[in-house]
């Protein structure tokens, strides 16, 4: 049963179709049977019968075409007197179809025309016998004005309500297509936080291990002692380096049941470590700290480590061989400022541009956007005698304070 009801409402003209071969037979025996039809009548009655039956047969698929045919129809009808007919339906069912489906203006003439119907009908073909007055006249005047004004008015209320579901239609899939957008959004978002953790993590800890291995390797033989503090620093740097991996794996396995303990963000606190470590493995590093300390956000913390490990970090890749660096902590009213400067050789100009000698944009650019999230400011570039100098603003109480970062 559902698929005949599917099939029909696929092919609209078919159901359409059916109904007009039986207004059609109606109308046949209607002109067959009616004794008050004069032969002129009965001639004509014939083609406009099956005029109106195309009506009803194609209302949807061309309902503006089939309004003119209707009103055709109706005037050929005042003309050759042929008289009111089960046919007649046919013209409430062209009025509701184009108030339904139709065009705007085929909708207004066909209430037009409706409002027009039942008047001229009664004027064509007026009531005659003893019980017809003035009043009476009126009154089925009135009722047949009536039935062609509700045709075109229940279609309207359907016009009306199909816009609205497809505006409630189209709002879902506007709704849908944000949500997905918001949702990619957040995953590029996730995924950009966490190339710059595993990029500061990787190219700090590496680059140590790097420097202790050369280290390591050139005075092996010539004084094993060196050798095996380097084989220790890159052993403990490594360990590090794990710990750090595994705090990032265990926020990405935040949701999981198997709990465990990682180690928690670094901050500030653990920036003396971080320059010990820079200076075991032989960059010499002033650490100094300004103002009053005291604690700060997660972000902030978060934020102001991961700028003084990247600024070593380019200082060992770019610096040369000789190279000291500096850093200053300041501890404001209102912001951290952060100062790294060293004497080195510093890079060229189109990689700090580019972000990092990579060509991937997560040295320099992984500041800024760190920065960015919390409100903060950057300046970085060489210095004007030599070097480079970066200097970040991070304000102590901002919107973007509760933004907690991986």
């Amino acid at each position: 049963m559902q698929r005949v009801y599917d099939f029909f409402r696929r092919h609209p003209t078919w159901v359409d179709s059916f109904w007009a071969v039986v207004l059609l037979g109606v109308s046949g025996v209607w002109i067959v049977l009616d004794p008050s039809l004069s032969a002129a009548a009965r001639v004509a009655a014939v083609p406009l019968s099956f005029a109106l039956a195309a009506v009803v047969a194609l209302r949807r698929k061309v309902p503006e075409k089939m309004l003119l045919v209707a009103l055709a129809t109706g005037l050929l009808q005042l003309a050759l007197d042929v008289s009111t007919n089960p046919g007649d339906i046919a013209y409430l069912v062209i009025i509701y179809t184009c108030a339904a489906t139709g065009t705007r203006w085929s909708s207004r003439l066909a209430l037009t025309a409706g409002l027009l119907a039942a008047p001229l009908s009664i004027i064509r073909w007026p009531p005659h016998g003893r019980d017809s007055t003035i009043w009476t006249t009126l009154l089925s005047t009135c009722f047949l004005t009536g039935i062609f004004a509700l045709s075109w008015v229940v279609g309207d209320r359907l016009r009306t309500r199909r816009a609205y579901y497809a505006e409630l239609e189209e709002r879902a899939a506007r709704l849908h297509r944000e949500r997905e957008a918001q949702s990619k959004a957040a995953v590029a978002a996730e995924r950009a936080r966490i190339a710059r953790e595993l990029h500061d993590v990787v190219a700090h800890n590496v680059s140590v291990m790097v420097v202790q291995a050369d280290g390591a390797a050139y005075v092996l033989d010539a004084a094993p002692d060196q050798a095996k503090q380097a084989l220790e620093t890159i052993s403990s740097t490594g360990r590090q380096a794990l710990a750090e991996m595994r705090r990032l794996l265990g926020l990405l396995r935040a949701g999981d049941d198997a709990g465990g303990e990682y180690v928690p963000q670094p901050g500030v606190d653990q920036l003396a470590d971080l320059i010990d470590q820079v200076r075991g493995a032989g960059l010499p590093v002033r650490f100094e700290v300004a103002g009053h300390a005291r604690p700060l956000s997660s972000g902030v913390e978060l934020t102001a480590y991961r700028i003084v490990q990247e600024a070593l970090t380019n200082v060992r890749k770019h610096g040369g061989d000789g190279a000291s660096a500096s850093v200053l902590l300041g501890f404001g009213d209102a912001a951290l400022d952060l100062l790294i400067e060293d004497d080195g050789h510093g890079a060229r100009a189109e990689l700090y541009r580019q972000g990092g000698q990579d060509g991937l944009g997560q040295g320099l650019i992984g500041m800024r956007e760190r920065i960015g999230m919390i409100g903060g400011t950057l300046d970085a570039g060489p210095r004007p005698g030599g070097g480079f100098r970066v200097s970040a603003v991070l304000p102590l109480r901002t919107s973007g304070e509760t933004a907690a970062l991986p």
